[in-house]
């Protein structure tokens, strides 16, 4: 169970960093309330998970998870560019959740 909390919690993760984006420096009401509430449940699943995995692994891949969503949203949503580069190198961000999943 603490993996699919830490694996929701990247989700959510995911979710308030882009949420950040739409509070325009938190002057939007709507978007700055359901950032701050994604915050909670990341913050929260990921204190689950930590009751049983490395704090290391865990964070790792929490920060790991947000990272690659981000990203992907932000190539999605935004347009920022998606060159063969940078796409490698989320590539090695994943493989580096996975890595360490696999080892835990």
């Amino acid at each position: 169970m603490a993996w699919l909390y830490l694996f929701v919690a990247g989700l959510f993760e995911t979710g308030w960093a882009i949420g950040l984006k739409y509070t325009d420096g938190f002057t939007r009401l709507v978007p700055t309330l359901l950032t701050l509430a994604s915050m909670v449940v990341s913050l929260g699943l990921l204190g689950l998970a930590l009751k049983h995995l490395p704090v290391g692994t865990a964070y790792a891949i929490w920060t790991g998870i947000g990272t690659v969503g981000t990203a992907a949203l932000g190539i999605w949503l935004f347009g920022e560019p998606a060159g063969v580069l940078r796409l490698a190198c989320i590539g090695l961000i994943v493989a580096g959740i996975i890595g360490l999943k696999l080892v835990a």
